[in-house]
């Protein structure tokens, strides 16, 4: 199954990379003209990271641990049915402990992907509605979203480390103003103002992207309804339950783990409305039958 959006997402790729290197030499080099040398061998080991390694960072974040078919045939089962269907090459298969039902797809090609899940969602799901959500994860990989959003995550995850790290050296005892070459009111406004755009950098590739892999997603399983049917499972529960997820994150999931949550990561939704998506597929089926 060959979907030309793969090269307009290596434009993407090359954008966001820019975009966020622009970002730490631009707030690191207006923070600390003195260490701009610092900040742009940093942007640059950022992108080398992020490309090359960007994969394994998310996975270890969230605490993903790849499994043998002997370990989970089932679900090894389903995803071997439908990379037959998409041709494509097999991903690896990862589970997460976590309560919340959930899943994302990672790696920066077709042959390098990896494709997680969550104790929550193989007991919540039906066979049926977790092969539609595997079906959506494998779009994914097959579309390379995976490159654009595991770069975006991982890299808006160090410009968070950074702006911390700047802001707590702003309020730690001893920070020398004359030798950092900004105030400490300026650090700590750099501290909430990058991870801040970072998000928002993520945000203008993400909802788009969902909706492709539900449709493609949706073709390559058969069956729309069963994704409907599993993503009013999994949003309702995401509402109920939210998880302990990073929000530089939180975009990789097929449906928002932060849904449920409080605070400033909910004026931010990585994610289309799960009663849009649910509508589409419905529409995609011929209106065959409502989701129950």
């Amino acid at each position: 199954m060959s979907i030309p959006r793969r090269w307009n997402n290596q434009l993407k790729t090359i954008f966001l990379l820019g975009a966020l290197s622009t970002l730490v030499v631009g707030i690191g080099g207006a923070l600390a003209p003195g260490q701009l040398a610092l900040f742009v061998g940093l942007a640059l080991a950022m992108n080398v990271g992020a490309y090359f390694f960007s994969d394994r960072i998310v996975l270890r974040v969230h605490g993903a641990r790849e499994v043998s078919a002997a370990e989970a045939p089932r679900l090894h089962a389903l995803v071997d049915d439908l990379v037959g269907r998409a041709g494509m090459p097999k991903p690896r298969v990862a589970i997460i402990q976590s309560g919340q039902p959930n899943a994302f797809a990672t790696g920066r090609s077709p042959r390098h992907g990896v494709v997680a899940v969550t104790t929550g969602i193989l007991d919540l799901l039906s066979p049926r509605e977790l092969r539609g959500v595997l079906a959506h994860e494998l779009a994914h990989i097959a579309n390379r979203d995976t490159l654009v959003a595991t770069i975006a995550a991982a890299a808006a995850s160090a410009v968070t480390y950074v702006a911390h790290a700047m802001g707590f050296g702003a309020i730690a005892p001893g920070g020398d103003e004359e030798e950092n070459g900004a105030s400490p009111l300026a650090l700590v406004a750099a501290a909430v103002v990058a991870p801040l755009a970072a998000t928002l950098v993520q945000l203008s590739i993400s909802r788009a992207r969902e909706l492709a892999a539900d449709h493609d997603g949706a073709r390559i399983a058969g069956d729309p309804l069963a994704l409907a049917s599993a993503l009013a499972k999994l949003d309702a529960a995401a509402h109920a339950m939210p998880a302990e997820a990073e929000p530089a994150t939180a975009s990789l999931f097929i449906v928002n783990p932060l849904a449920g949550g409080t605070g400033i990561a909910r004026w931010f939704s990585t994610h289309p409305a799960t009663e849009e998506r649910i509508r589409r597929l419905e529409r995609l089926a011929g209106g065959e039958r409502r989701v129950a």
